[in-house]
């Protein structure tokens, strides 16, 4: 193990799905505290994370801010060689005692990309820390003003962008996240089904958009598109 008395330590912050105020108050206090704040994105204007935090804690302008982009890719030699060149800059800023904020939409441990660099920093010797962030899928049920589940009812979460037929077969509610590309073919499994389907769009974003039944969500929804799929109530 490696001796981490002179070393820096890593946190993964959660920002919450977009909201300023649905970030923690955990978050904005380590990120007050934190030398530099890692963007997982090619500018911090691109990067929909350090908006929301920016909005949250004033003091992250004044951090060494550093961009580590991630490929938009299921290449899994390029997103491993990615994952490893990232985690080595990460390292270098521990080793120079630097305490880092690694910043992330919606909650790190969500299909979120925090954890391939969490996983590998911890097997190195480094100190690293998860800060929760609230989860897209349950602002999302707020905004719509429904409960995702009751009673015994099960919850599915699905990362919609892979196969999924199978998935929407699951009993109790399913959610969909990223499913932007397959919401065609969603909107006519679920008719299919007799599922009641709705979606938030960008939630909590100021492009924020509500649909409350199927007939209103558009073929072409955006890449931040969730759905929420239950059994129509009698």
């Amino acid at each position: 193990m490696k001796n981490t008395e002179k070393t820096g330590i890593l946190y993964g912050i959660g920002v919450g799905p977009g909201d300023p105020e649905l970030v923690t108050l955990k978050a904005v206090r380590i990120v007050g505290e934190c030398d530099t704040v890692i963007l997982p994105a090619k500018s911090k204007e691109d990067c929909i994370a350090y908006g929301i935090m920016k909005e949250a804690c004033g003091k992250i302008a004044e951090k060494e801010l550093i961009c580590m982009p991630f490929p938009m890719t299921k290449d899994e030699s390029r997103l491993t060689a990615a994952h490893e060149q990232i985690c080595l800059e990460i390292k270098k800023l521990l080793d120079n005692g630097r305490q880092v904020a690694f910043l992330t939409i919606g909650d790190p441990t969500v299909y979120s990309t925090y954890q391939y660099i969490h996983k590998r920093v911890v097997k190195g010797g480094y100190e690293a820390h998860i800060v929760n962030g609230v989860p897209s899928f349950c602002a999302a049920a707020a905004r719509l003003g429904i409960g995702l589940v009751e009673n015994k009812e099960e919850l599915h979460v699905i990362p919609a962008s892979y196969e999924i037929e199978e998935s929407l077969g699951f009993p109790g509610t399913k959610v969909l996240m990223k499913a932007g590309r397959k919401m065609p073919y969603v909107k006519q499994k679920a008719g299919e089904m007799g599922q009641k389907i709705r979606m938030v769009e960008n939630c909590g974003m100021e492009t924020e958009k509500i649909y409350q039944n199927v007939e209103e969500i558009p073929d072409d929804a955006g890449y931040y598109s969730l759905l929420i799929m239950k059994e129509e109530q009698a």
